[in-house]
């Protein structure tokens, strides 16, 4: 049975303040939810509606989560979903853990990119194009946000991600920076570029003065209509495919 107190704390970390309390945070959906029981996060919680236990029965028994049965009027009220017909899961939040640069790959890095659909549509492409790791400076917007977790449609759980000083990171490590910019050389023109590090910039102001001592190579996408610039989502996807298809990382 659904209690009130636990309609009371999933409805909590709908807010940034009591996931980073609690460090715990929620997913919702048939194809999120099935990616996260997949995965290395801890799952504390499930709610399910019959028909998604009747589906996944041998899935849900393997965990040592607490499981409720719930309806989908239930669901959808302590959910952000308008629709939710499947399941909603909550999981304990990772440990915000530095990873060391390897040579041989490519690295996407966020300043300041604050819009949670921009973040998760950022890590799907990531995914897709098989890049493993990412870097967010502090005030990109949070990885737990509901809306990054439901644009990422389940890629969250295949990156790794760390939070940090983009100045420091980038002074320790010994690889070139591919910075986005509107006055940067033609990605197209570049010749099997070295892996290294795709910074892409605010929605707004693009990449920082601070970083931007730390850019190697300042690259664009050149327009051929009258758009003023790209959504930062779209330009993170059409980089990585030029450098996927020019250097293979």
């Amino acid at each position: 049975m659904l209690s009130k107190n636990t309609v009371k704390f999933i409805k909590t970390l709908h807010q940034k303040k009591y996931r980073n309390l609690e460090q715990k945070f929620f997913v919702e959906g048939e194809k999120s939810v099935l990616e996260l029981l997949d995965s290395d996060f801890e799952v504390e919680l499930l709610l399910v509606t019959a028909s998604f236990l009747e589906g996944h029965q041998q899935l849900i028994k393997q965990l040592e989560a607490e499981v409720i049965i719930v309806s989908q009027k239930q669901l959808e009220s302590v959910g952000q979903f308008q629709s939710n017909d499947s399941a909603l899961a909550v999981a304990k939040i990772k440990v915000n853990q530095y990873f060391e640069y390897n040579q041989n790959e490519l690295v996407i890095a966020l300043d300041d990119v604050r819009d949670p659909g921009n973040l998760g549509t950022i890590i799907r492409i990531a995914d897709w194009y098989g890049i493993k790791h990412l870097l967010f400076s502090s005030q990109t917007a949070d990885f737990y946000n509901p809306k990054v977790l439901q644009s990422s449609m389940g890629s969250f759980t295949r990156v790794k991600f760390f939070y940090g000083n983009l100045a420091e990171i980038f002074n320790k490590w010994d690889c070139p920076v591919y910075g986005a910019y509107l006055g940067g050389s033609n990605v197209h023109q570049l010749t099997k570029p070295k892996p290294g590090i795709l910074l892409m910039g605010n929605e707004s102001n693009g990449i920082s003065e601070e970083l931007e001592k730390f850019v190697t190579d300042k690259v664009t996408i050149p327009g051929y209509g009258s758009a003023e610039s790209l959504n930062v989502a779209i330009a993170t996807a059409i980089l990585c495919d030029n450098f996927r298809r020019m250097s293979g990382v």
